[in-house]
């Protein structure tokens, strides 16, 4: 069993040589974000939940995933200082911290936006998973690979990467495909994770990718911070369907206190840290 899931996730190893960039910071001044309309998202927001209120992030920059001149994202043995085709192409990699956020600063001094992923469930119909798009990154692991991959490894295909989740999450955007969000990544690699996970050996390396998982977001600091910035995504897998978010914010994961909470009864594993940032403004939300 075992070697025939590493067969399948090897096959995932993928050259990364697409025509896609990553945001980057600009010294320029950022435009303020504006109030939506009451009960709207524009389409460059989406909702969130800080300090157990609802809120409403409005992104003014695309994302950006750090690759600093000693990495080797895409472990082909070159550091990305001489690897140019390494960091032409984004690698968003789970269970990956760089010393520096896209400014510069170092990254302990940047603002965390903890993505919630819905990893729970009862699917083990390998198709339920999330479809590969069209024009797909090679080698992205979707569709029933995908479905086939997490059934091995985790016995489900969680919440997080269905096609049609059974749970509400803040992103996909309403009425966008799975994988999608605005101004996000669009895929993830997650190797480093699932090493971390024990679900596969250190070495060989290898770049595994995957659709972004539908998901939730909640931010501790600056919760009213109207005026964009970075935030580092800090990914966590939420195992408990009873503190996964409801819409509306009236139970479940609502702030970093609570996640905490959950994280200690055995709800949510623990925090995963990643290269992987996003830029935006916070504002109060409307209560769904």
């Amino acid at each position: 069993m075992r070697s025939s899931i590493l067969r399948l996730m090897l096959g995932a190893s993928v050259a990364v040589a697409l025509a896609a960039s990553a945001g980057h910071a600009q010294d320029t001044p950022q435009s303020t974000p504006q109030d939506p309309p009451a009960g709207a998202l524009a389409p460059n927001q989406t909702a969130a939940f800080g300090a157990s209120l609802p809120l409403v992030f409005t992104y003014t920059e695309n994302f950006d995933c750090v690759d600093e001149p000693t990495d080797d994202l895409n472990f082909n043995g070159i550091l990305a200082e001489s690897d140019p085709a390494e960091f032409q192409t984004p690698i968003c990699q789970v269970g990956t911290e760089p010393k520096h956020d896209p400014t510069g600063a170092q990254v302990q001094t940047t603002d965390k936006l903890w993505v919630l992923v819905p990893f729970f469930g009862t699917d083990t119909t390998d198709t339920d998973a999330i479809a590969c798009p069209a024009n797909a990154r090679p080698g992205l692991l979707c569709g029933k690979a995908l479905g086939d991959t997490l059934i091995s490894l985790f016995g489900i295909v969680p919440e997080g990467f269905k096609q049609t989740p059974s749970v509400p999450v803040q992103c996909p955007d309403p009425g966008s495909p799975p994988g999608t969000c605005t101004m996000h990544a669009s895929t993830l690699d997650l190797f480093p994770a699932l090493v971390a996970l024990g679900k596969l050996p250190a070495t060989p390396k290898q770049n595994i990718f995957v659709p972004t998982p539908n998901h939730s977001h909640v931010i501790n600091q600056d919760v009213f911070q109207k005026a964009p910035q970075w935030w580092q995504v800090i990914t966590v897998l939420v195992t408990d369907p009873a503190d996964f978010p409801t819409p509306d914010g009236s139970s479940g994961i609502t702030s970093v206190k609570k996640l905490r909470k959950a994280q200690k009864d055995g709800g949510a594993l623990g925090d995963v840290p990643s290269n992987f940032y996003l830029f935006f403004g916070s504002m109060k939300g409307m209560k769904m």
